[in-house]
């Protein structure tokens, strides 16, 4: 089967354009990153136009190489581009080019300076470029404290398209909520929407949970563990920042009924950072703060007994993917600008997004069903299948492909319209010049060549 997926498509050489690569803190970089692996993996060339650099042995083997414009530093809102741990790349116009016209087409995943670059540079040449919208509006709004002020968002999406997706004919979308977005918001390119996918790793977790429950229930003769159960960890993956609302979950725990049996684990590292440590503080089990690798967040994934995403704002939340792929029941803010909220198989799943009593009644209700809870481990990990990497980077394939055969022919089509045009300045054997009469008006003479 991996075989015959490789010979399906032509090896490509494929130039990935971002912002911020080599991060493992934002779910952009994350997806791009694994893209890359899964493109190698079936026989193209993968190298990244970007802004930073290599940090591990690791990063270097993300890509086949990169193109590297160096950071560029806002005077006054550096810092929040720090704590956010994203940075903006340089728009170098020689290195943009040269990796341009490296390529055979070219992937856009961040609007910026560095993005809108690629774009014009691949008119130019020509190259076949694509774009992903990765980048809710909201995400960066919310860092100032406006991420619900509906003017500014529209204002954000309309420069988007204005400077980047008006010029690109296929734009890659995670989730059917940013499809629709933006056809609400009049973007005109044809979307794809194929999900950032998750590593066959947390799957192979889930599976390797479920078979080690099953043998643990046999040797207890059927009964469950969780009954007896000390301290239920519940846990979330994501920045430390305000759209994430990580307090909307301390201040449901504080609600529960069973607030002192729960450790709550936030799996990320942000600006919020020291606010969530205060507001932990009258917690009995304060909450854990840990920034780790997949290996480590997949153990600790296993060890968990209900995952949150209380986000206000998302355009999918692979982690939340993750998380129920090894076999958890996720408890979901249903936004109504998130994605999220559409892997919830019933509404037991969901909860009143930014409303700490009605998280903590759904807390109360997974920890106080054992039997169920478990019942829907084994669903939404099976409903976690559809989303590995392998089926879903075919589909990416497929929008390359196209996006190649529609510039081929239109290049095609420019090169026989100025063929024609040539041809109709020519006759055979002759040759004709305009004669200006008296009357002003011109007229042709033919002259035998």
């Amino acid at each position: 089967m991996h075989n015959e997926a490789i010979q399906t498509f032509k090896a490509k050489k494929i130039l990935f354009v971002i912002d911020s690569l080599y991060t493992s803190n934002n779910g952009t970089s994350v997806s791009a990153q694994r893209y890359a692996a899964e493109l190698r993996r079936r026989g193209h060339i993968v190298r990244a136009l970007c802004g930073d650099k290599p940090k591990t042995e690791q990063d270097k083997s993300i890509t086949d190489g990169d193109y590297c414009t160096g950071i560029f530093r806002f005077p006054v809102f550096q810092f929040l581009c720090e704590k956010h741990d994203f940075y903006y790349a340089n728009a170098d116009a020689n290195i943009i080019r040269r990796a341009c016209e490296w390529a055979d087409i070219v992937h856009v995943f961040t609007p910026f300076f560095l993005g809108n670059a690629a774009i014009r540079c691949c008119e130019l040449i020509p190259r076949p470029v694509t774009a992903a919208f990765h980048v809710q509006p909201e995400n960066i709004t919310s860092s100032f404290g406006m991420g619900k002020v509906t003017p500014i968002n529209n204002m954000i999406y309309s420069i988007f398209r204005h400077f980047t997706y008006s010029r690109v004919r296929h734009i890659h979308v995670p989730s059917q909520f940013i499809a629709d977005e933006l056809a609400q918001h009049a973007y005109t390119a044809r979307t794809h929407v194929i999900s950032n996918g998750i590593h066959d790793a947390f799957m192979q977790a889930g599976e390797r949970k479920f078979r080690v429950k099953s043998l643990e229930s046999g040797e207890r003769g059927g009964s469950n563990v969780e009954s007896s159960k000390s301290v239920f960890k519940i846990m979330m993956v994501g920045r430390l920042s305000k759209e994430k609302r990580q307090d909307v979950i301390i201040n449901a725990v504080k609600q529960s009924r069973y607030a002192d049996r729960i450790q709550v684990v936030f799996a990320g590292r942000g600006p919020e950072h020291d606010k969530y440590v205060e507001l932990g503080k009258d917690l009995k089990h304060q909450p854990q703060f840990i920034y780790v690798g997949r290996d480590e967040l997949i153990e600790n994934l296993l060890d968990t007994d209900l995952y949150i995403h209380a986000s206000d704002m998302e355009s999918e939340a692979i982690s939340c993917i993750e998380a129920f792929a090894t076999g958890l029941v996720p408890v979901i803010a249903d936004s109504k600008v998130s994605a999220t909220p559409q892997f919830a198989l019933d509404k037991r799943s969901l909860f009143r997004a930014g409303d700490p009593q009605d998280l903590a009644r759904a807390i109360d209700y997974w920890l106080d069903h054992p039997e169920e809870k478990a019942r829907m481990e084994q669903r939404y990990a099976e409903a976690a299948r559809q989303y590995t990497l392998r089926r879903l980077v075919e589909r990416f394939e497929q929008m390359l492909d196209e996006e190649i055969r529609t510039a081929r022919r239109k290049l095609n089509v420019g090169h026989k319209q100025t063929d024609k045009h040539h041809d109709n300045n020519k006759t055979i054997g002759h040759t004709t010049r305009p004669v200006r009469h008296s009357t002003g008006k011109s007229r042709h003479r033919r002259r035998v060549a």
